[in-house]
């Protein structure tokens, strides 16, 4: 063993035995052998002679490399030692009786690697410069199976390497396949079919594996050679021949009927197909797929059938003759029941989209309106399919009912897997409504007639058939409930199946009914039923948590829906809820656990929307609130006075306990309109208003708290006034930076609604919010770069924001004499001068179109016409000397002012707005300070500056905007990025 082959096998060496420096050496050792000019000769010396696995291998990748990367340098000599050396090899030819190493005798990865290096020559030097290669190799196909196996790699390789679209390939790879399949077309395509029929026929006994290996390269090669070598008297009865054969030669027949696959694949006009597609006599192999359905062979002859059957039904898509259209729908009526069996029986390749082909069938059957008996018959075999393909797998059933992350990840799954199959069933009930409901009411009624608990899977599908059916029907086919509906509604309302405690199937059941809602609405004698099934242990009392609270927010939307028609039903439904309203305020449970509509509370806003009706007499309305509200403040003040003998461990149950009862009463408020509590019934008013005094001050029930004054402000209206001072007080009492937020939010709703009557109560809080705020804000921008971008960070960049949007509602709602109030009037200045550096420098536009538009109204606001008394003195010279310069000339003068950008225009209008408000208010003070001052340290010229002051007087606002725009952008051009401003 010379030093190559010992560094070659250290470095493939993966037993981790060998001494890390050592490897690093031979690994450098090998790279330098590569670089030598005559490494084409060792390679080849080395796979002649050298019978070490790993040597050959080595040789055969370094050979792959050379030739693919440096070709263009190798000599012509060089080129044609490599080209006889390699294709030797390939022919099994020996170059050294004595001593010579037989390379088509290795493994198979070895062989795969001297075809890829036999096609990297193919790439650079066929046909023009090696046009014989493949005449040359088919005469050494007599040698044997070993020649003929190294051939098929050969052409398998090619089709890998350059042929196959399977593949990304650059424009240039793209041209040589071209050139290379046209030449093979041209010149040998036809020896090499002749060779691979001769071959199939010889070998089909004794060597049926090899003959699988031709009839698979062959498979590759039929999409684009002449389908006439394939399909004609001879081949054809061959491959049928293959496929139909008795004997255990599976791999035989299915590599067989893959070559069919591609026959019937094959890219052609219309009329060509349907003539091929009606000579192949499909039907011979239908009986096939009836036996094991898990072997590879059945798994071959489904999509053999789906693959023939999705081409017959593109045929009859293309054909506009009506004669054509017959014979495509013949052959698709002989097809469809094998296409049916192997869809519910056997793996299908998933090229085949089963939904997508049962579509296609769907639309192709609307044009046949009314269908025809045969038709008619495989609309039900859809059906059946859908039905079969939407159950879930038994094994996951406890998975799916315990919720586990198992369950949820086969549940998402199977949702969407379900999406297209339920868009193919509404197709279908648009061209069949009848049979789709009758198969429907058929799967109902037999899940209904099962006594036991296996069939969970099969309730579930049938009740999700029903839910989807009803997706597509429209109100008004729903309301009157017309045919089946009459019949399938009802049995679904009395039905308790055996397995209702399965998770899955309570919840189909319940949404299902909340679906047909429309009909109980109109035929009134069902909602008792319907009542009941949310009711009992089928829906709120169901014992599953996640049933439970799904339960309470579909009942929630059906009393929206019903509303009034449950006057009658108000004390039974409200008897039965009386477990399930003290239990949700004594949960022990995380309050992350359930979310968004899945809370539980929906069980009280259903409560609310039940007794919120004025229908209901006042003393029982009073009454029912009563019951509710007095129980929930009760439980509040007790936890709240034992609140200090906690332990650690209880605390935290108890707070979510308090904000429980809080999200409760939010809930309940929902159901009574503004207009009942305040102008109607001002005692149900003075209930809700009676809370707002047992506030909590304990910081964990802010943020609950908080939303509680929102929903209070909707319900009760203005007559909240007198509750809000002390409430905001405690609210902001100690208030966490993440709660600002919160609490700035709530009072830009109380603004929004109530305007300048809520001057008073702002005047007192606002003082307290601006020497928090100016403490904890940055008076400049943020820190950014590495280790800037905490959650601390976060959350003070959106409290700066929620601070703007805050300071511009009070503003524009007439509220800026707030800011001016003896306590307030100390932070004016800082304010002044956060607001200018935020509207020159915030990297948020719109941020910054909401400072500027802060300023204008402020101008407006406190500033009369020219010449007038300065209602706040300093600010009109702060706005001409500060304002003026640096937002409305300094700020947009800056290359980072994207004129491109939509945002910046808005804003860029908004600052030449303010130019104009300028002018109107300050008159000439303002124009002389801009354009003698500003201006010139701008290097404007004096032209500009004389159009500027023309175009400010002037009425026409785009013009101005436009002007300036221009004005700007020569100013930047002058400068050249030289001068910065500020």
């Amino acid at each position: 063993m010379d030093d190559l082959e010992k560094a070659i096998l250290i470095s493939f060496d993966e037993s981790g035995t060998i001494d890390y420096a050592l490897k690093s050496q031979a690994v450098s050792f090998c790279q330098q052998i590569k670089e030598a000019p005559t490494i084409c000769r060792i390679c080849v010396e080395k796979l002649c002679f050298c019978n070490l696995i790993q040597v050959q291998f080595w040789c055969l990748q370094t050979l792959h490399e050379v030739i693919r990367v440096k070709y263009a340098l190798l000599s012509l000599e060089e080129k044609d030692f490599v080209r006889k050396s390699v294709f030797s090899i390939c022919c099994f030819d020996v170059i050294d009786e004595s001593n010579a190493v037989r390379v088509l005798e290795g493994p198979a990865f070895i062989k795969n690697k001297l075809a890829q290096v036999l096609v990297t020559l193919i790439y650079f030097e066929y046909p023009v410069i090696w046009s014989s290669v493949f005449v040359d190799f088919l005469p050494c196909l007599s040698k044997g199976g070993i020649v003929v196996d190294m051939f098929c790699r050969v052409l398998n390789a090619l089709d890998d390497e350059l042929i196959s679209l399977d593949y990304p390939r650059t424009p240039e790879d793209m041209g040589v396949a071209v050139r290379v399949k046209d030449a093979m077309r041209q010149q040998c395509v036809g020896q090499i079919v002749r060779a691979w029929f001769g071959i199939v026929s010889m070998y089909r006994n004794s060597d049926p594996e090899l003959c699988s290996s031709v009839l698979d390269s062959m498979r590759r090669y039929i999409s684009w050679i002449d389908i006439g070598l394939i399909v004609n008297d001879v081949f054809l009865p061959l491959l049928f021949e293959l496929i139909l054969v008795d004997e255990e030669f599976e791999q035989l027949q299915g590599a067989a009927a893959g070559c069919v696959l591609a026959v019937v694949s094959k890219r052609m006009d219309p009329q060509s197909k349907l003539t091929i597609l009606q000579n192949l006599k499909i039907s011979r192999v239908f009986a096939l797929v009836t036996g094991d359905s898990a072997s590879e062979l059945v798994s071959k002859i489904a999509s053999l059938i789906t693959g023939y059957a999705g081409e017959v039904l593109e045929c009859y898509k293309r054909f506009g003759t009506e004669d054509a259209k017959e014979v495509s729908l013949e052959l698709l009526n002989e097809v469809l029941p094998s296409v049916f069996f192997v869809m519910q029986n056997c793996e299908v390749d998933t090229a085949f989209s089963i939904v997508q082909f049962l579509s296609g069938y769907v639309a192709t059957m609307k044009s046949l309106s009314p269908l025809r008996e045969k038709q008619a018959h495989y609309v039900g075999q859809i059906l059946e399919v859908i039905h079969t393909q939407i159950r879930y797998d038994p094994m996951y059933r406890n998975n799916l009912d315990l919720f586990d992350k198992i369950g949820r990840e086969e549940e998402d799954r199977m949702v969407e897997f379900r999406k297209d199959l339920f868009v193919l069933l509404r197709s279908v009930g648009r061209v069949a409504p009848d049979i789709t409901q009758i198969f429907i009411r058929n799967s109902l009624a037999s899940a209904v007639a099962s006594s036991s608990e296996i069939n969970v899977e099969e309730v579930e599908a049938a009740l999700s058939l029903l839910y989807a059916l009803g997706e597509s029907l429209s109100d008004e086919t729903m309301r009157p409930g017309s045919g089946l509906l009459g019949e399938l509604v009802p049995m679904l309302l009395s039905t308790r199946f055996p397995c209702h405690s399965n998770r899955l199937v309570a919840l189909v059941y319940l949404e299902t009914i909340t679906r047909y809602m429309k009909f109980v609405q109109e035929n009134m004698q069902y909602i008792p039923m319907a009542l009941a099934a949310f009711l009992d242990e089928r829906g709120i009392h169901h014992p599953n948590i996640h049933v439970s609270r799904r339960a309470s927010y579909l009942f929630m939307r059906v009393v929206k829906l019903l509303k009034a028609k449950l006057l009658p039903f108000i004390e039974t439904i409200l008897q039965s809820l009386q477990d399930t309203v003290a239990r949700f305020t004594s949960m022990d449970y995380t309050s992350n656990e359930f979310t968004g509509s899945e809370d539980g509370s929906h069980i009280f806003e259903a409560i609310g929307l039940l007794i919120g009706m004025e229908d209901v007499p006042l003393q029982k309305q009073a009454d029912y609130l009563s019951s509710l509200l007095t129980p929930l403040c009760h439980q509040v003040e007790t936890l709240l006075m034992n609140a200090k003998l906690l332990n650690s461990e209880e605390y935290p149950a108890k707070i979510v306990n308090m904000q429980q009862i809080i999200m409760a009463i939010n809930a309940l408020s929902k159901g009574f309109s503004e207009r009942l509590v305040t102008a109607g019934r001002p005692a149900i008013g003075h209930m809700f208003k009676q809370i707002l005094v047992v506030f909590p001050k304990m910081e964990p029930l802010r943020i609950k708290v908080t939303s509680f004054i929102h929903r209070m402000v909707d319900t009760l209206g203005a007559s909240v006034f007198p509750y809000l001072p002390k409430a905001l007080e405690q609210l902001l009492a100690e208030c966490e930076l993440k709660e600002m937020v919160g609490f700035l939010l709530l009072l830009n709703q109380l603004i929004c609604k109530f305007n300048t009557s809520f001057r008073d109560i702002l005047e007192e809080v606002f003082p307290a919010i601006a020497g928090r705020m100016f403490n904890v804000i940055p008076k400049d921008a943020f820190p950014s770069g590495p280790g800037t971008n905490t959650e601390e960070i976060r959350e003070l960049q959106e409290l700066q924001k929620t601070l703007y949007t805050f300071l511009h509602v009070i503003t524009t709602h007439d509220l800026s004499s707030v800011f001016l109030s003896p306590k307030s009037r100390g932070y004016l200045d800082s304010l002044m001068q956060l607001l200018l550096y935020t509207a020159c420098n915030h990297k948020d536009i719109l941020v910054r179109k909401a400072c500027v538009q802060i300023f204008i109204r402020l101008i407006k606001d406190w500033c009369a016409k020219p010449y007038g008394e300065e209602k706040v003195p300093g600010f009109q010279s702060f706005i001409i000397e500060a304002f003026a310069t640096n937002c409305c000339l300094y700020s947009v003068l800056d290359k980072s002012f994207e004129f491109q950008d939509a945002n910046t225009l808005v804003l860029f209008g908004e600052i030449v707005l303010a130019q104009k408000v300028m002018y109107e208010k300050f008159g000439d003070d303002f124009l002389i300070h801009f354009v003698s001052k500003g201006f010139p340290s701008a290097h404007c010229p004096q032209d500009l500056a004389q159009q500027y002051c023309q175009k400010l007087q002037g009425s026409d606002f785009k013009a101005l905007k436009s002007f300036y725009q221009s004005v700007i952008e020569n100013l930047r051009l002058q400068q050249n990025g030289s001068v910065v401003f500020r």
